[in-house]
C-alpha cells in the first residue's frame, strides 16, 4: 500500500515550474503569451520642398517616426498632417485646378480667334521662279500676328514647315499643352 500512496502523492504532483511543485488539482488554465511585435510606428506628412528618393513638394505620405523625427522635420522638408492643413491643401488645388481650366478656355477662344481670321499675308524679295530670298521665320510670324491683332504670342509655340517659296502654308500655334490653332500664311513675292 505504501508503494501506491506513493503513486499518488506522485501523480497528483506536476513537474516543478520555476522551482515551485504544484499539484494536478490545483491547475488552473494556463493563459497563453502571445509574443508581441512591435508596432510600426510611421507617420503621415506633407512635403515641404522635393526630397530625393522620397517625393516631391506637397505630397502625402507615410513615413517612419524616426525619418521624420531626426530628419525631416529638424530641416524644415515636412510637416505632421493635420486636418486643418488637409483642408487647405484641398482649398489650394481646387484654387490651381480653378486656374488651369480658365487658361484652357483663353487658350481656346484665342484658337477660335487664329482661325476665323484668315489667312497672313507675309511679303519677302523674290528671285527666280517662286522662290524667295532667305526663309521665312516663327519670329515672322509672331510678328505678323502682333501687328494684324495685337496679340503678343512667343515665337517658341510657333511651327511650321520650311518656307522658302511662294505659296499658302499652314503653321501651327501650341497656345496650350491640349490647344493648337493652325493658321494660313500667304507668302508672295514683291
Amino acid at each position: 500500500m505504501a508503494a501506491t500512496a506513493a503513486a499518488l502523492t506522485l501523480s497528483n504532483v506536476s513537474r516543478p515550474q520555476n522551482g515551485f511543485f504544484r499539484s494536478n488539482t490545483e491547475r488552473q488554465p494556463a493563459m497563453a503569451i502571445v509574443a508581441q511585435k512591435k508596432a510600426r510606428k510611421t507617420r503621415k506628412v506633407i512635403l515641404k520642398e522635393d526630397v530625393t528618393e522620397l517625393g516631391k513638394k506637397g505630397e502625402l505620405l507615410d513615413v517612419k517616426a524616426g525619418f521624420f523625427r531626426n530628419y525631416l522635420f529638424p530641416l524644415g522638408k515636412a510637416q505632421i498632417v493635420t486636418p486643418l492643413l488637409l483642408k487647405e491643401m484641398r482649398i489650394e488645388e481646387e484654387r490651381i485646378e480653378a486656374e488651369k481650366k480658365r487658361v484652357k478656355e483663353e487658350a481656346e477662344q484665342l484658337a477660335r480667334i487664329f482661325e476665323t481670321v484668315g489667312a497672313f499675308k507675309v511679303k519677302r524679295k523674290g528671285g527666280k521662279g517662286k522662290l524667295i530670298f532667305g526663309t521665312v521665320t516663327a519670329q515672322d510670324i509672331a510678328d505678323i500676328i502682333k501687328a494684324q491683332l495685337q496679340r503678343d504670342i512667343d515665337k517658341r509655340i510657333v511651327s511650321l514647315p520650311e518656307i522658302r517659296e511662294t505659296g499658302e502654308y499652314i503653321a501651327e500655334l501650341k497656345l496650350h499643352p491640349e490647344v493648337a490653332a493652325r493658321v494660313r500664311i500667304n507668302v508672295y513675292a514683291n
